[in-house]
Formats: structure tokens, sequence, C-alpha cells
């Protein structure tokens, strides 16, 4: 009987197994697919390429062109790291920003986000007016000065025209502020209402967002200025024409070396054997020295950089743009005194609210007593002063002689007190 049983129970494994197999594998595939599908349509899997995004290429000569790039050809194409990139991106919320590469000036400023490179702009297309009015602005000013000479290079004119578009904004939105809020000040000053104190506080949370902007594009332009390295590494034009001198001279230095070596050899052959050593050698002094070239050429030119036409122009910027965080620091203050104005207003109404309650609390106390006085002799009880028919009468004349005493009494050493003018 368990020799008979036994066949039927192996026999049905493997069909067990067969099922169980598949149906793990429906599981697997229900529960992937139903991960995958869940509903997280904001996240992206780990190694998907990124979407292409929208550049407008502005060359020297002013002639601009639409293209789609993703963040790893923009990388590859200007020499940059991600994190560089992560400033561009209207996604993320960077403060200005300007930084000075190897072969290109990252900058972030307001909407105006760009690629400077010693050749091109790369301006990453928005429909915001700025971007449009800059686009429009940088290919006019390259059309009318191309037969002209400029002494700025390429990537200063561009860095140049960001830095007016920024400043001119910015300045042009403090004045529209100013132009709204001193009003709304004064009339807050001569009448207190919550009208206008909404208002107020609504333009005060301009103010600070609108201040913070300002300071932050003052400082990067201060930092920029304060650092020599910084300014040097923005002279694209400059180390480009400076690689391409070193590229000519080592070309020229390797086609003598070798054409030299060629010479030799006719002259006096040796084995293949030797020649070919020798070559190797000669080839990788020569890189040695090449790099060595590079090195030392590159620290005494960076070194020696001549940063007064930077400076010159990120200081005029720095003045225009230090003048308007000064009117946006005026303005604070001006709303700080006015709100010390109405805080006075209301401690003058507030203090003469108490004096009123005061004056309003002696009067009763005196009030009190002549009540007092006449509920005792309205009481039923025998008394010999109403056998008199005007005893009551002097009564009460006496006591409202003596409660308006009280009370003078009580104004006289308020006054003396100085506990209010009167």
């Amino acid at each position: 009987m368990e020799e008979s049983g036994s066949p039927s129970l192996h026999s049905g494994l493997p069909g067990f197994a067969i099922s169980q197999n598949s149906t793990r594998g429906n599981l697997d595939g229900y529960e992937t697919n139903h991960i995958q599908g869940f509903g997280f349509p904001g996240l992206k899997k780990r190694g998907h390429t990124h979407g292409s995004r929208s550049w407008i290429k502005i060359d020297q000569s002013g002639n601009s062109k639409m293209l789609e790039h993703d963040k790893a050809a923009v990388m590859r194409h200007c020499s940059l790291p991600a994190r560089d990139l992560r400033l561009l991106d209207p996604l993320f919320i960077y403060p200005s920003t300007i930084l000075g590469r190897e072969n290109a000036i990252v900058v972030s400023l307001e909407q105006i986000r760009c690629i400077i490179t010693a050749d091109e702009v790369l301006l990453m297309s928005s429909l915001d007016a700025s971007v449009v009015q800059y686009k429009s602005e940088l290919c006019k000013r390259l059309h009318t000065n191309k037969d002209q000479s400029d002494d700025l290079p390429f990537e200063f004119r561009a860095l140049e025209l960001v830095l007016e578009l920024t400043c001119m904004s910015l300045d042009a939105q403090v004045k529209e502020l100013e132009m709204e809020i001193y009003p709304v000040l004064d009339e807050l000053a001569s009448s207190i209402s919550t009208l206008n104190l909404e208002r107020v506080r609504r333009f005060k949370g301009h103010l600070l967002a609108l201040t913070q902007r300002v300071q932050k594009v003052c400082d990067e332009i201060e930092h920029l200025m304060d650092d020599d390295g910084d300014m040097a590494e923005m002279y694209l034009t400059e180390k480009k024409q400076r690689r391409e001198a070193y590229s000519v001279s080592d070309l020229n230095f390797q086609t003598n070396v070798f054409s030299g070596v060629r010479v030799v050899s006719k002259s006096a052959p040796v084995s293949p054997v030797g020649s070919n050593i020798g070559a190797q050698k000669l080839q990788r002094a020569f890189s040695s020295m090449s790099s060595s070239k590079h090195g030392s050429l590159s620290v005494s030119s960076n070194g020696g950089e001549n940063i007064d036409q930077l400076e010159m122009l990120l200081e005029a910027y720095f003045v225009f743009i230090d003048n308007t965080l000064h009117k946006l620091l005026s303005l604070k203050e001006y709303i700080d005194d006015t709100e010390d104005l109405i805080n006075i207003k209301l401690g003058n109404v507030q203090n003469q609210l108490i004096q009123f309650e005061l004056l309003l609390t002696a009067a009763t106390f005196v009030a009190t007593i002549f009540a007092v006085v006449t509920g005792i002799f309205g009481m039923n009880f025998a008394a010999t002063i109403f056998d008199y028919p005007n005893a009551f009468n002097w009564v009460l004349v006496i006591s409202g002689g003596f409660c308006g005493m009280l009370y003078v009494c009580f104004i006289i050493y308020f006054r003396h007190k100085k506990v209010f003018p009167l």
C-alpha cells in the first residue's frame, strides 16, 4: 500500500510545483504592474532620461535659434556639473547666483537664467517678459556692434545686459511700490482705519520680499567684486585664445621634435626595436613637458590677470542696485516711523479714555455719597428734623454742596499728581 501510494504522491508533486510557480509568477506580475501603476505620477524612475528643455541659442553675430536639449547634453556642451544646472531649473527655487566656471558663466538673476560661453549664450526659454526682452535686446546690440570694435568681450556684453535688465526691473518695481505705499501711509497717519491698516500690511509683506531679492543681487555682485579669482575665471574669451595659442605652439613643437627624430634616423639608422622604444620615451617626455608648460602658463596668466575691466562693470551695477536697496530701506524706515506715530496716537487715545474713566469713577463715588445721604433720610424712622418743613431741603443742599466740593478736591488732586492736564 505504501509503495503503491508513493508514486501517485511523487507524480502529483511536479504538477503542483508548476501550478505554484505559475501562480507565483502571476502574482509577481500583478504586484509589479500594480505597484508600477500605483498613483505616483510625479516620481521618476532612477536611470530614466530627463526631459528635454527649450533653450534659445544666441551667437556672437546676434543670430538666435530654438534648441531642444536635455540636461546631459548641456552638461557635456558647456562642461558644467549637474549642481550648476539645478540653479537654472525653474522647478527649484534658488536665490540669484553668478558663477564663473572654466568654460562658461552660469547666471540666474530673477527670471533670466542662462549659460554664457565665449561664443554663445544658452538662454532658458520662457514666456516671461524679461526673458523676451533680454533675447531681443541682446540680438539687437550684437547686430548693431557687429561692425564696430568693442572693448568688452562677448561674455561681458551678455553679462552686462543681464545685470542691466535685472537692476532696471528691480528699480522699476521699487518705484511702483513707492508710488503706491506713500499715499496710503500718509492717509493712515491722518486717519487710522482697518482698511488702511490692511493695505499697509499687504504692502509691507511685498516690501520685505522685494528687499530680500534686491539684497541677494547686491550681495552676489559684491561677492564677485571681492574675489579676484572668481572674476579672473570669467574671462572666457581670453582663456579660449590662450588655449588655442597653447595648442598651436604645442603642435609646432611636436612637429619639430618628430621631424628632428626622422632626420637623425635617416643619418644614423638603428634597429627598429630601438627606434620604437626611443620614440615612445620621447613622446612620454614631450607629454610631460607640455603638461607642465600648460600648468605653469595658466597659473602665471591667471595670477597676473587684469580684472579692472570686469571690476568696473560690476561696480557700476553695484552702485545702481545699492541705490535701489537704499530706497527700500528708506521706505521701510518710513513705514516704521508711521507705525510709531500710529502707536503714539493710539496710546494718546487710550490715555484719554483712562482719564475719562477716572473722572467718571470720581463722579460716581460722589453721587453715591449723595444717594446714601438721601437714602438714609428716606427711611421710615422717627426724627425731629421732619418737624421742620424746610429741614430736608437744607439737608439736600448741604449734601450736594459737600459732594461738589469733594469732586473739586478730586480734580485738584489729579491735577497736582499730573494724572492728566486740565
